[in-house]
């Protein structure tokens, strides 16, 4: 673990937020797994970064409960019911568009359940590539703006949005009715009051978007 790495768990351990390092996925998977007990309801967000992982399988394969909104065969109905009990799940599980040196996290959202599982539930795990870091808060804004939600418009290809058609964010035009915006909510995490709630693992790769 380089000095680069160090400083954000140094600068993330003063805002009250927990940091672990894993050089790769399979190490990731064993530290999520070792986080949250068996016994226990995780919820998720829409995440690359978690799929890429493959740890939604291996929580379900060990026992535990899951909300997964993805599952086959749930309606648009049942998928939105399954993302808001995911929010008040026991853990809840995600990614962040971007963390900043000083230990700030960025978080953009459509349906808003994946920030009201990130500011409130009783214990949060944030799982992010290397890819994810940038300078500061207007940095990691405008990668999640212009950066990763046209790629995930893309990638989904449900979402009538302005950048879905040529890349380029137009966050003044891409409103209702014209449009199916994405990015409708922003978190900024800037510290915790509870230790321990908040958890982050870098991993020293690449992942998501």
């Amino acid at each position: 673990m380089d000095k680069k790495i160090e400083n954000i768990f140094d600068a993330l351990n003063k805002r009250k937020i927990s940091g672990f390092y894993c050089d790769n996925k399979s190490e990731a998977i064993d530290k999520i797994l070792k986080i949250i007990p068996q016994d226990k309801s995780v919820g998720i967000s829409g995440s690359k970064t978690l799929d890429e992982i493959g740890i939604v399988p291996e929580l379900i394969r060990r026992g535990n409960k899951v909300f997964n909104q993805y599952e086959k065969g749930l309606t648009a109905e049942q998928s939105l019911t399954v993302r808001n009990q995911g929010a008040a799940a026991d853990v809840f599980l995600s990614s962040a568009n971007a963390i900043t040196k000083n230990g700030e996290m960025v978080f953009f959202s459509g349906h808003g359940h994946r920030i009201a599982g990130i500011a409130n539930a009783k214990n949060v795990i944030i799982v992010c590539g290397l890819n994810k870091l940038v300078y500061n808060i207007e940095k990691g804004i405008d990668r999640a703006r212009n950066y990763v939600t046209p790629l995930n418009c893309k990638r989904l290809g449900t979402w009538n949005t302005a950048c879905a058609e040529d890349g380029i964010c137009r966050a003044q035009a891409c409103l209702f009715p014209e449009y199916k915006r994405m990015c409708c909510q922003i978190l900024i995490i800037e510290s915790e009051v509870n230790p321990d709630r908040l958890k982050v693992i870098l991993v020293g790769e690449n992942l998501g978007f």
